[in-house]
């Protein structure tokens, strides 16, 4: 017994013994940026705390904008700087462009077709393209826009019905039903949440899904852990994204066999527009690659919709002049009682910029998605050494008293005489990122968000629960995943408005 006890304090001296020398003989091996000392083995973990992107904004203070990290044995970069964000966006945009795959999605094999995890490959390039050509063109987003219109009707249909009873609605559930069914209906004219604050199969599954997906993982600090699934993140996405493809199996199959009938006219849904492409070139798209991409965009699209609308609302609701602008706005220029369509949302200019004012404060993807180094890179002065991990931190160059006046203020104003936008090409602001990576989703997004927006508050006013003010509303946020929600839900009483 005594010697099993000496070869086990043997083995765990060397261990440790091994760790410091990788963790501490490697940082000097390359001119790496500063940072925190690392603990043995675990690295830097315990200093990102729960909430990661202030954790790494006040790292940053310290050690500036360009911040080296170990996170278990992931050499990690995060960057917190619009000339840095720039600097990996786009100047190093095609060497720094691969992901780094989080365990969950190699279920299926989904990191294999997912564009929003594919390396850079002909493979990917294809599906970049068919996400620009025939989903997110201008002619296919105006084509199917009756279908988000009938959507964003019944979200006023169901907010009519807590107006009558007088009843608080929780907006963040009101909004996750209209964007789940509204990105369902865009991509194949299916509900997949029916009832108002029903809790549908198919809403659920998305929900686990989105949580799982971005829930911290040990087997992703720690690769050698994979095989065991310590915390089952990955046996549980492969029962949901395995139940998730079944519906859309059921789909897919029920719509061939409608196409292939008498009489089929088509729902010019984004289906039809992928089997039609399907049925002429196989080697681009099949149904295994038309499964992959619904799953990136029911999955990745619900919650960044949702949490953005509930923190827009939250914001006007906590700053009543800013709401007052909006709805003198929108009267003026839509008219009270008239429905707000698509094709106001360019007369907006005050909508437009609470949008923008909102993913600047609260930008749905804190950290953006983990990019992945495919050479050393140099960036400013550092090296950016092959295969390491980088973060850019949004939350933190949103909030940089360096490039914005009041930079804790919800203030819209700031961009009504600024060139300033949120497509990628101001890294003051980038939460759909930018360059090769940026988010295929961005040219429905700059549509249906204002469009929820607007039509919530042109039609009614909104006041808070139990006599609650404006000014003692509870503003903190929390992580779903890898998304930035409002930690306590938004619950307020619909007033119609009078004509």
């Amino acid at each position: 017994m005594d010697t099993l006890s000496s070869a086990l304090l043997f083995l765990l001296t060397c261990v440790v013994m091994l760790a410091f020398h990788s963790l501490f003989s490697g940082r000097n091996k390359k001119n790496l940026p500063p940072g925190p000392t690392p603990l043995p083995i675990v690295g830097n973990l315990f200093a990102m705390g729960d909430k990661p992107y202030k954790s790494l904004a006040k790292l940053a203070e310290i050690y500036g904008p360009v911040l080296h990290l170990k996170l278990g044995h992931v050499t990690t970069i995060v960057v917190s700087s619009p000339d840095t964000a720039k600097e990996v966006l786009q100047t190093h945009d095609s060497s720094l462009s691969d992901r780094t795959i989080p365990h969950a999605l190699t279920a299926f094999n989904h990191h294999q077709f997912g564009v929003g995890f594919l390396p850079l490959s002909p493979l990917w390039k294809d599906m970049r393209r068919v996400c620009k050509n025939q989903l997110f063109s201008v002619k296919s987003l105006d084509a199917n826009q009756d279908l988000r219109r009938k959507k964003v009707q019944e979200l006023l249909s169901d907010v009519q019905q807590s107006s009558l009873s007088g009843e608080a609605v929780d907006i963040g559930k009101a909004a996750f039903k209209a964007s789940i069914n509204l990105l369902s209906n865009t991509i194949f004219s299916v509900d997949f949440a029916k009832s108002a604050g029903g809790t549908g199969e198919h809403k659920d599954i998305v929900l686990s899904m989105s949580k799982f997906a971005g829930s911290p993982n040990v087997a992703d600090f720690f690769p050698w852990l994979r095989f065991i699934d310590p915390q089952s993140i990955k046996r549980n996405y492969v029962v949901y994204i395995g139940k998730l493809f079944g519906v859309f199996d059921s789909i897919i199959d029920k719509r061939l066999k409608l196409r292939h009938g008498a009489g089929f006219i088509t729902n010019y849904d984004w289906l039809d527009s992928l089997l039609d492409l399907s049925e002429g070139n196989s080697k681009e798209m099949d149904t295994e690659k038309i499964k992959h991409l619904m799953h990136d965009l029911i999955v990745g699209g619900t919650d960044t919709t949702t949490y953005t609308l509930e923190w827009a609302m939250a914001e006007l609701i906590h700053n009543p002049n800013v709401m007052s602008k909006a709805q003198k706005e929108l009267d003026e220029i839509i008219g009270k009682g008239n429905p707000l369509e698509e094709s106001d949302i360019a007369r907006l200019p005050y909508l437009q910029a609470i949008m923008k004012e909102t993913l600047r404060l609260h930008p749905v993807a804190p950290l953006l998605l983990p990019r992945k180094a495919k050479t050393d890179v140099v960036l400013n002065g550092y090296t950016i050494p092959k295969d390491a991990q980088i973060l850019v931190n949004e939350w933190a160059i949103g909030r940089d008293p360096k490039y914005w006046e009041n930079p804790y203020l919800f203030s819209p104003e700031r961009f009504l005489e600024s060139k300033i936008d949120v497509k990628g090409q101001n890294f003051q602001i980038t939460p759909f990122g930018s360059g090769r990576r940026i988010c295929v989703g961005l040219p429905l997004a700059m549509r249906v968000v204002p469009l929820m927006i607007g039509s919530l508050i042109i039609a009614y006013d909104w006041k808070l629960e139990n006599g609650m003010k404006p000014e003692d509303m509870n503003m903190e946020d929390a992580i779903h995943g890898l998304a930035l929600k409002k930690d306590e839900s938004l619950r307020v009483i619909p007033i119609k408005r009078s004509h």
